[in-house]
């Protein structure tokens, strides 16, 4: 009965345990909008992240930007590598208001730099998708510089052109 009774006790500790290291502790103290709307408990920060991006993509403007406040208060409360990431992802979404790649790399960059922290694979992929997307635009940018340098040049031609034909 005894050894019934410790065993017992060693399984329940170890469910206890071992549920400490799968359920992390939220910064707000209870489970995240993006947790409690996906009805999914996430078993790491990494996939807590993940399913924050999923839930801002989901937002409607307004609820965007609050969102970004939220995150921005968590940062500066706490400047852990999950509020750092929580952030950087916020700054990625194209098309917002907040949108800033410059900030987010900033962000990310002591995770990225810590091959120990639980987040650097996840720093790392979205540093990469930051600096891809940044060499993108620049790159359209310089299409674009010369695709108006081409036009202008076309215009200048057609004008010549107009002006060297005698008009009837």
């Amino acid at each position: 009965m005894r050894r019934a009774f410790a065993l017992v006790c060693a399984v329940l500790a170890g469910a206890v345990l071992g549920g400490c290291g799968t359920l992390r502790s939220f910064e707000s103290g209870g489970a995240e909008p993006w947790v409690r709307t996906s009805g999914v408990m996430p078993v790491s920060d990494a996939e807590s992240l993940l399913m924050y991006f999923s839930y801002l993509k989901r937002l409607p403007a307004a609820e965007l930007a609050r969102e970004h406040d939220t995150a921005r208060q968590a940062f500066t409360r706490s400047r852990s590598d999950f509020s750092r990431v929580r952030l950087a992802l916020a700054l990625s979404l194209p098309n917002t208001g907040f949108h800033d790649e410059s900030r987010a790399l900033d962000l990310l960059e002591p995770v990225a730099k810590n091959r120990n922290a639980a987040l650097y694979d996840l720093a790392i992929l979205l540093s990469a998708y930051l600096q891809e997307q940044r060499r993108r635009e620049a790159s359209a940018q310089g299409l674009q510089r010369k695709l108006d340098a081409l036009k202008s040049l076309e215009k200048t031609l057609i004008e010549r052109d107009r002006g060297a034909t005698p008009r009837k």
